[in-house]
């Protein structure tokens, strides 16, 4: 049986639909749930985005995304082979000012979290987005890596960070968080600051 799904025409489509929330930041920390995309969030609808880049510009793929229609944070599938893969989404807040940063030990605070929240049950198959404020500091991905819980249940877990502004270009990082074939893959995506292009390229 198929479930009704939302999705955009396309991922620059997409881009132009989140610019406003990804100029305002907060937004992306506390803005409400789009009924009209199946609840999910900014910040949800931008991780899901920024992985279909990333993972298109190594792979050359054809990844996009949709709303999840039974309740999770979006589903990313493949336009050419139907293969599909539900995420499961968990945000680093901002810290508060008597608050330090340790970025590792946060993400992997995160990771518990939300593979805690439902057992392997819940988790598995899916794959967990970390989406990490930039103001919690510099972190080591193959570190970090190595640390993840085991058992893990979610099939994979990536983290997207926001690294810098620049010239009115915001550029993230999409990390997959697996040392098993050598140092996490990590790309920078390059959003031009008319929204209208990106850029993506593996750095490692």
């Amino acid at each position: 049986m198929k479930y009704p799904v939302t999705r955009f025409k396309s991922l620059a489509v997409a881009l132009k639909e989140i610019e406003p929330f990804i100029r305002n930041g907060a937004h992306l920390q506390t803005g409400k749930p789009f009924e009209k995309f199946g609840g999910m969030r900014s910040r949800e609808i931008l991780a899901n985005w920024l992985l279909c880049v990333a993972i298109n510009s190594v792979n050359e793929s054809k990844l996009t995304f949709s709303s999840d229609p039974i309740g999770g944070d979006g589903i990313i599938s493949d336009v050419a082979t139907g293969e599909t893969w539900p995420t499961e989404h968990v945000m680093v807040p901002r810290l508060r000012p008597d608050q330090t940063a340790d970025a590792q030990a946060l993400i992997l605070k995160a990771v518990e979290k939300k593979r805690r929240k439902g057992g392997a049950a819940y988790a598995a198959g899916k794959t967990l987005i970390v989406f990490l404020d930039a103001e919690a500091g510099e972190w080591l991905p193959n570190k970090v890596a190595r640390q993840l819980p085991k058992p893990l249940h979610f099939a994979a877990v990536w983290v997207v960070v926001l690294q810098k502004v620049e010239a009115g270009e915001y550029v993230y990082g999409v990390t997959h968080l697996d040392v098993s074939e050598g140092p996490a893959p990590t790309v920078l995506v390059r959003i031009r600051k008319d929204f209208g292009a990106w850029e993506a390229r593996r750095t490692q």
